[in-house]
Protein backbone atom coordinates (compact mmCIF):
# COMPACT_ATOMS: atom_id res chain seq x y z
CA UNK A 1 0.00 0.00 0.00
CA UNK A 2 1.42 3.72 -0.19
CA UNK A 3 2.88 6.07 2.08
CA UNK A 4 0.95 9.69 1.59
CA UNK A 5 0.94 12.98 3.19
CA UNK A 6 -2.06 14.98 2.88
CA UNK A 7 -1.21 18.77 2.88
CA UNK A 8 -3.39 20.39 5.54
CA UNK A 9 -6.55 21.38 3.45
CA UNK A 10 -7.17 17.95 2.35
CA UNK A 11 -10.06 16.06 3.83
CA UNK A 12 -9.77 14.32 7.11
CA UNK A 13 -12.75 11.80 6.16
CA UNK A 14 -11.09 10.94 3.62
CA UNK A 15 -7.85 10.33 5.23
CA UNK A 16 -9.60 8.02 7.29
CA UNK A 17 -10.95 5.97 4.58
CA UNK A 18 -7.81 5.51 3.08
CA UNK A 19 -6.56 4.31 6.31
CA UNK A 20 -9.24 1.75 6.23
CA UNK A 21 -8.24 0.66 2.66
CA UNK A 22 -4.61 -0.05 4.32
CA UNK A 23 -2.42 2.73 3.24
CA UNK A 24 -0.07 4.33 5.34
CA UNK A 25 -1.70 8.35 5.44
CA UNK A 26 0.60 10.91 7.48
CA UNK A 27 -1.38 14.06 7.74
CA UNK A 28 0.04 17.90 8.01
CA UNK A 29 -1.98 18.34 11.66
CA UNK A 30 -0.46 14.76 12.22
CA UNK A 31 2.93 15.68 11.67
CA UNK A 32 2.84 18.75 13.33
CA UNK A 33 2.62 21.30 9.98
CA UNK A 34 -0.97 22.90 10.38
CA UNK A 35 -1.38 26.20 10.83
CA UNK A 36 1.99 27.40 10.14
CA UNK A 37 1.41 28.24 6.08
CA UNK A 38 4.47 26.36 5.03
CA UNK A 39 5.19 27.10 1.45
CA UNK A 40 4.10 24.40 -1.17
CA UNK A 41 7.31 23.79 -2.26
CA UNK A 42 8.44 23.14 1.87
CA UNK A 43 5.39 20.93 1.69
CA UNK A 44 6.12 18.83 -1.09
CA UNK A 45 10.07 18.48 0.15
CA UNK A 46 8.72 17.67 3.47
CA UNK A 47 6.54 14.73 2.00
CA UNK A 48 9.92 13.50 0.17
CA UNK A 49 12.12 13.74 3.43
CA UNK A 50 9.07 11.05 4.61
CA UNK A 51 9.11 8.77 1.42
CA UNK A 52 5.67 9.82 1.09
CA UNK A 53 3.13 10.86 -1.95
CA UNK A 54 1.09 14.04 -1.51
CA UNK A 55 -2.68 14.61 -1.29
CA UNK A 56 -3.46 17.74 -2.50
CA UNK A 57 -6.61 19.89 -3.70
CA UNK A 58 -4.02 22.13 -4.47
CA UNK A 59 -3.79 21.46 -8.36
CA UNK A 60 -2.32 24.85 -9.49
CA UNK A 61 0.57 24.57 -7.06
CA UNK A 62 1.50 21.18 -6.79
CA UNK A 63 1.13 20.88 -10.81
CA UNK A 64 3.73 23.96 -11.42
CA UNK A 65 5.91 22.37 -8.30
CA UNK A 66 5.57 18.72 -10.64
CA UNK A 67 7.22 20.51 -13.54
CA UNK A 68 10.52 22.57 -11.41
CA UNK A 69 10.83 19.24 -9.28
CA UNK A 70 10.37 16.09 -11.51
CA UNK A 71 12.18 14.00 -8.89
CA UNK A 72 9.90 14.06 -6.08
CA UNK A 73 7.76 10.72 -4.39
CA UNK A 74 4.90 11.72 -6.19
CA UNK A 75 2.17 13.81 -5.80
CA UNK A 76 -2.15 12.90 -5.75
CA UNK A 77 -4.53 16.36 -6.89
CA UNK A 78 -7.62 15.79 -6.39
CA UNK A 79 -11.03 17.32 -7.37
CA UNK A 80 -12.92 17.61 -3.90
CA UNK A 81 -16.00 16.09 -3.75
CA UNK A 82 -18.60 15.94 -1.31
CA UNK A 83 -18.94 12.14 -1.30
CA UNK A 84 -15.71 11.32 0.70
CA UNK A 85 -16.39 7.75 0.20
CA UNK A 86 -16.17 8.30 -3.50
CA UNK A 87 -13.33 10.19 -3.67
CA UNK A 88 -11.36 7.87 -0.72
CA UNK A 89 -12.64 5.03 -3.55
CA UNK A 90 -11.69 6.62 -6.91
CA UNK A 91 -7.82 7.53 -5.03
CA UNK A 92 -7.37 4.12 -4.03
CA UNK A 93 -7.99 2.82 -7.36
CA UNK A 94 -5.64 5.38 -8.91
CA UNK A 95 -2.84 4.23 -6.25
CA UNK A 96 -3.49 0.54 -6.79
CA UNK A 97 -2.94 0.94 -10.93
CA UNK A 98 0.48 2.27 -10.15
CA UNK A 99 3.40 -0.20 -9.33
CA UNK A 100 5.17 3.23 -8.25
CA UNK A 101 4.36 6.85 -7.45
CA UNK A 102 7.73 8.48 -7.49
CA UNK A 103 7.96 11.39 -9.99
CA UNK A 104 4.32 10.91 -11.18
CA UNK A 105 1.80 13.09 -10.79
CA UNK A 106 -1.65 11.81 -10.80
CA UNK A 107 -4.57 13.63 -11.23
CA UNK A 108 -8.17 12.34 -9.28
CA UNK A 109 -11.19 14.07 -11.01
CA UNK A 110 -14.92 13.73 -10.26
CA UNK A 111 -16.45 11.41 -12.19
CA UNK A 112 -18.23 12.18 -15.08
CA UNK A 113 -22.22 11.81 -15.55
CA UNK A 114 -22.19 8.14 -17.10
CA UNK A 115 -20.14 6.60 -13.92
Amino acid sequence: MARLYADEDFSRPVVELLIAFGHDVLTAQDAGNAGQRIPDDEVLAFAVSQKRTVLTFNRRDFLRLHNLYPEHTGIIICTEDLNRERLAIRINEAISSEKILTGKLMRVNLPTENQ
